[in-house]
């Protein structure tokens, strides 16, 4: 990633995608590799992450990067270039704006779901104005109030990030010494003696470590030197040290080249294997080393250690003094008894709400079973009348194809039969030959009174 555009990254604790390093006439070039890269947190943190992707890959664009410093980035001089990308570069992200924007809407209708709010047709447009790093005018096109915005409003939510890390951590630490209190509570006098040695216990254990050298400090960076690095400690040379952790050399130490060098620190304070070590102190304790530094060492605040900055540091009384870190455990809590007893009775009153809430879902659950239960009866009742309906037609087909009966009660066909077999019996037959000729069976009887014929 280029210099210029890194420090808009920086504002964004770092997005490091592709380091391409600036071109320096006494460094050789180096090839482009990939780089891990850190989650910022922020809930547009991929959409961040693709455009500068895209804006990279303009060739006018990365020039222009390569010369910004961080004022052109954060007063908007820098999205004008945006006029000036090729035409593919833009096509791109007017996809990217697009999706993002459905990508809003779709947390809108989910979140409009999840409190039950009725709504027929959701202004889109207005619902959109509560997001501030794009612009919601306009919804299918990447423009440059687009890139504008999504810088400003970066720059913004980052710079409140930590604070917002160090609220997040405080209310776990409450959380937690709430539910020991409960437990404890819960347990009868023998058990939670023994339980709070137990507890004492490992907390002592924790604090058995090696000492933890200030960040920063000479004593510090050249353990680093020896440790990591496996130079000679006595041969220290800060030019050097710097170049050597400037991993993606692009001139100056990031958020994230900075944090690396505290590792070796926080080993000797945390152990995931061990059950006395919490890993969530141990990220406080590393953004607190980090702002420790940043404090000392940032003179222009644009979240990067420039060169002269850290050599500034070096010359500097306190990086020679002997100074050893304060953890987490040897300085006071990060929350008071008043904020802890606050804290629980927002406990106690997110429970009663979901307790309402549960017994809602519980009457609405039996309301259910109950309809269904209607449902089902209703559902056998017509089953039922259909049957019913069907075997009355059954039973009046078989009635409309019976015979009329007579007056005491014989089917009536039978007489028809009987009169057609008398009527039959008195019809005279007449015998037919194999011509079909009638034939002349009758007796012959002399005519009488012929009249006579004479000779």
């Amino acid at each position: 990633m280029t210099g210029g555009f890194k420090g808009l990254i920086l504002l964004s604790l770092c997005l490091v995608v592709w380091t391409v390093p600036i071109d320096r006439k006494q460094d050789p070039p180096q090839e482009e590799k990939p780089e891990e890269n850190a989650d910022t947190g922020l809930y547009y943190d991929r959409y961040l992450r693709e455009v500068i992707e895209v804006l990279e890959t303009d060739p006018h664009f990365r020039e222009k990067l390569q010369t910004a410093n961080t004022e052109d980035i954060k007063n908007g001089r820098l999205s004008k270039e945006l006029d000036l990308v090729g035409h593919h570069v833009r096509t791109r992200l007017d996809e990217l704006k697009r999706q993002e924007v459905s990508r809003l809407r779709m947390l809108l209708k989910a979140k409009l779901d999840s409190t039950n709010t009725q709504s027929v047709q959701m202004d889109h447009a207005s619902l959109l104005k509560q997001f501030e790093h794009l612009d919601p005018h306009n919804q299918n096109t990447f423009e440059a109030k687009d890139l504008e915005l999504l810088i400003a409003t970066a720059t913004k939510d980052l710079e409140n990030y930590d604070a917002e890390r160090h609220e997040e951590f405080k209310r776990y630490e409450m959380l937690k010494e709430h539910e020991r209190r409960e437990y404890l509570k819960s347990l009868d006098q023998e058990k939670r003696e023994t339980e709070e040695k137990r507890i004492e216990e490992l907390k002592e254990k924790h604090r058995k470590h090696p000492k933890v050298n200030a960040p920063g400090s000479v004593d510090q960076l050249r353990e680093v030197w020896e440790e990591t690095d496996g130079l000679d400690p006595q041969e220290f040379n800060p030019k050097t040290f710097f170049k050597l952790h400037d991993s993606n050399g692009d001139g100056v130490l990031d958020e994230q080249e900075l944090e690396a060098l505290f590792a070796k620190e926080l080993e000797k304070v945390y152990d995931p294997k061990n059950e006395e070590d919490d890993m969530m102190e141990m990220e406080e304790e590393r953004l607190r080393m980090r702002e420790h530094v940043m404090q000392n060492v940032d003179i222009n605040h644009d979240r990067l250690v420039s060169l002269e900055e850290f050599l500034k540091s070096t010359e500097k009384k306190e990086f020679n003094e002997q100074k050893e870190w304060q953890t987490l455990d040897d300085t006071k809590p990060v929350y008071t008894e008043e904020e802890l007893q606050r804290f629980e009775v927002e406990l106690r009153d997110k429970e009663v709400e979901l307790g309402r809430r549960a017994e809602k879902l519980q009457q609405e659950q039996e309301l259910l079973k109950e309809r269904s239960k209607a449902l089902e009866a209703q559902k056998r009742e017509y089953q039922q009348a259909v049957m019913e309906m069907s075997q009355k037609q059954k039973e009046q087909q078989a009635v409309n194809r019976q015979p009329p009966s007579g007056p005491d009660g014989e089917l009536q066909f039978q007489n028809e039969i009987q009169k057609l077999a008398n009527e039959d019996s008195q019809v005279v037959k007449v015998p037919v030959d194999q011509n079909g000729d009638v034939k002349n069976n009758l007796p012959a009887e002399p005519p009488q009174n012929l009249p006579q014929h004479t000779s």
